[in-house]
């Protein structure tokens, strides 16, 4: 709201600094028949009261133009210096220039993360997008996390992501990929709905708090539709039937450059003499000691511990386990 005022008493500021020097003009070219240089240069030196020679001698119309054109203007650029200090001094200058030069960056991004919401799972989501150093824009309208993403130096935008202009602003048409984490499942509706119109291509994940909403966001166009508190549930119901396995699963981790124990590789980012060959001529585990336990096709069905002849297809992933020092010879070759 404050915002609002400020900017409000500016613009209306340089309306009426614009609105006296036209007038100024018009007055002396059009009643006293001065050219239109003559005009300006007489209207520039009597409102900012410089004191020059006039033009031509004034008769009576002419002064009592120039003396009600010297009052309108010292009340009108009171008023806007006025105006512009208050604009200074409540911050609104450096922070337009601010969105403006995170504009920019946002504008240079290509393939990068919308993250929506900066609660518990969007902080994740974040952590997750920095360990493995992937371009990503938060979307927040609380003006308090907005200050605290500032001070992170984390590209943010300021603003409701359920409508299409922050979403645009944000950079959804060059965006790969979109993470919805608002705590109302109304709200993610909405960004799934916009972001999906705004960008066929852009990959969606969505959070949901309630199973009513899996199906609804599915059809919205949600890619994924995470659940946190069914996952938690499911989770630690595993630590009884099976902690062993859950407990080794819990170690395996894709956190990042140095501790990862996950990877993806996929097909079409190989050297080209590996397409239509199969698992066993990419020989993973002696080059790199990994080895292949996952294979997702180009119609997203996955196969777990795939044979050794399966051939490597454009458009297919290989999901790949690893000691961390494997896992990054493995990157160092692919």
């Amino acid at each position: 709201m404050i915002k609002r005022v400020f900017r409000s008493r500016l613009y209306k500021a340089i309306f009426f600094s614009i609105l006296i020097l036209t007038i100024g003009v018009a007055g002396y070219a059009l009643l006293f028949d001065y050219s239109f240089i003559d005009a300006l240069y007489m209207t520039v030196i009597t409102i900012t009261t410089i004191g020059f020679g006039e033009v031509h001698p004034f008769g009576t119309g002419e002064k009592v133009f120039t003396i009600g054109l010297i009052l309108s203007s010292l009340f009108i650029f009171g008023y806007a210096v006025s105006s512009f200090s208050e604009y200074l001094i409540s911050g609104q200058f450096f922070h337009r220039l601010k969105i403006k030069k995170v504009q920019k960056k946002i504008e240079k991004l290509q393939g990068h993360t919308i993250v929506c919401g900066f609660g518990r799972n969007g902080k994740q989501a974040i952590s997750k997008l920095n360990s493995y150093k992937k371009d990503f824009v938060v979307v927040e309208k609380d003006e308090s996390i907005i200050k605290l993403l500032d001070e992170k130096g984390v590209l943010n935008i300021e603003g409701d992501a359920t409508t299409d202009e922050t979403l645009i602003r944000a950079g959804i048409l060059n965006a790969s990929n979109l993470i919805t984490a608002l705590p109302s499942d109304a709200d993610n509706l909405f960004v799934v709905l916009t972001a999906n119109q705004l960008n066929k291509s852009c990959k969606i994940i969505s959070r949901a708090s309630k199973e009513t909403s899996y199906n609804k966001l599915k059809i919205a166009g949600a890619d994924n539709v995470i659940m946190p508190d069914k996952l938690g549930g499911a989770h630690m119901a595993s630590l009884v039937v099976t902690p062993d396995v859950i407990e080794f699963v819990d170690r395996l981790t894709i956190e990042g450059d140095t501790t990862a124990n996950l990877e993806e590789i996929a097909i079409d980012n190989l050297p080209h003499e590996y397409l239509d060959k199969t698992i066993l001529d990419l020989d993973l585990r002696k080059k790199t000691g990994c080895t292949v336990i996952g294979y997702r096709t180009l119609e997203k069905e996955y196969i777990i511990n795939p044979e050794a002849s399966v051939r490597l297809t454009a458009g297919a992933n290989l999901i790949v386990l690893g000691r961390p020092e494997q896992i990054i010879k493995l990157r160092e070759l692919f």
